[in-house]
């Protein structure tokens, strides 16, 4: 009962937090983590346990749905070259460059534990990128991009966690079943988010009159198909955006404008206090991660944290820069037909604000805390605190960090490219 108090408490937070953000014009998911970190050192604060799949099947499903639902089909086909690039490479890439800094920093690190390390901060956390970027001036491609690559890293960075975690429990990895692994768990998501789009949209057009019965349906069949994906044991991430973007096509020719809104609204509501429980829990649990941890270690922990951070920045970076030469060559190739439409490039602006835009945020915190305790002999998960620890610190940093200065970075740019049309 205690728990439910506290979490009516936390929302009740997030709702006057957000209003306050509003008039201060300060980001609220960064004024939500500062207070969550605030309100986790209160003396009297019960701690609040995150299960991780708890936190997978509360949060993933409406978050990726909504996002999915709403997302151009269009302009995700037309930008599918850079999703794609950021989405899967990108991940694998990151995973790679933090395990290497993190096998030579920190001490005690074997390279299966730095591939740990590397697979839970390798996928960026688009909710705090977009809710950090709402009323500045981006443009919609940036948009479409940025929550195109959160519809699918999820799954690029769970299939990496689970192959490092398998190698510290004493599996050997080899990259073709890795790679036929990582095939059947897309493929499989995307049949099951199929089929359960296809089962929705017969339901649908035989309800779709009656409003209530229509909007419960699609409120609940996002947990529906990510469960089932789930118990198959293939991509429940996919097969909810597979859904989503089937669902958002079918709406548009069947559904009258009223249930449009009336669904909308209650998805705005949804979205809104999910995406604040999120914020406010990443703050609250850093007190937490924090009592686990020997008090000499938590400098170093904190520095090896922001060396990461620093890092993971500048492989998106690189990546982002080398997608842009990329597709400009694609374009320019004038040997058959042109396979890059010209509003797939990528120009200067769009490839910073998509580099700065790399935040970590609710999955990197759930599979950080997920992490076994045991090894299958009995033996404690080595440097298991550690890496919770440094985890959360680099989602802190991002989040703080490039959260409070990407608005500037934005206003920046958007001075630059004026002065120059002037």
């Amino acid at each position: 009962m205690e728990n439910y108090t506290i979490i009516i408490f936390i929302l009740a937070i997030v709702i006057g937090l957000s209003a306050f953000a509003e008039k201060s014009k300060l980001p609220y998911p960064i004024l939500l983590v500062i207070v969550g970190v605030a309100i986790g050192f209160i003396p009297t604060m019960t701690e609040i346990e995150i299960n991780p799949e708890i936190i997978f099947l509360i949060f993933l499903p409406p978050l990726l749905y909504d996002a999915s639902f709403n997302i151009s089909p269009k302009d995700f086909k037309t930008n599918i070259n850079t999703i794609g690039a950021l989405a899967v490479s990108l991940v694998f890439m990151t995973a790679a460059g933090i395990a290497v800094v993190a096998y030579f920093i920190i001490p005690g690190m074997t390279w299966p534990l730095a591939f740990v390390l590397g697979a839970i901060l390798s996928a960026t956390d688009a909710v705090a990128a977009i809710s950090i970027t709402k009323g500045l001036k981006i443009s919609h491609k940036t948009i479409t991009i940025l929550e195109g690559e959160s519809l699918i890293n999820d799954a690029s960075a769970l299939v990496a966690y689970r192959f490092a975690v398998a190698a510290v429990m004493g599996s050997s990895f080899i990259i073709w079943k890795a790679t036929l692994e990582f095939m059947f768990l897309l493929g499989g998501g995307f049949l099951v988010g199929f089929v359960i789009a296809k089962i929705l949209a017969f339901i649908l057009t035989k309800v779709h009159k009656n409003v209530n019965v229509t909007i419960s349906f699609m409120l609940l069949m996002p947990f529906v198909a990510y469960l089932v994906a789930e118990h198959l044991h293939v991509s429940g991430v996919i097969a909810v955006v597979i859904l989503g973007l089937s669902i958002a096509r079918f709406s548009n020719k069947i559904f009258p404008e009223s249930l449009k809104n009336n669904s909308r609204n209650l998805w705005d509501v949804i979205i809104f206090l999910l995406n604040g429980l999120i914020f406010i829990l990443i703050g609250l649990n850093f007190r937490y991660v924090l009592k686990d941890i020997d008090d000499q270690m938590i400098l170093p922990y904190i520095g090896y944290a922001f060396i990461i951070t620093i890092v993971a920045l500048l492989i998106r970076m690189v990546r982002i820069f080398l997608q842009k030469i990329n597709l400009q060559k694609a374009f320019q190739n004038t040997r058959g037909k042109r396979k890059v439409s010209e509003h797939a490039l990528l120009d200067t602006k769009n490839s910073i604000i998509l580099s700065w835009s790399g935040m970590r945020g609710i999955v990197s915190l759930a599979i950080a805390i997920g992490l076994p305790k045991v090894l299958e002999n009995g033996n404690p998960f080595p440097e298991r605190n550690a890496i919770i620890f440094i985890s959360v610190a680099v989602v802190l940093l991002t989040l703080i960090g490039q959260g409070l200065t990407l608005p500037w970075v934005v206003k920046k740019l958007n001075d630059k490219e004026a002065i120059k049309k002037n």
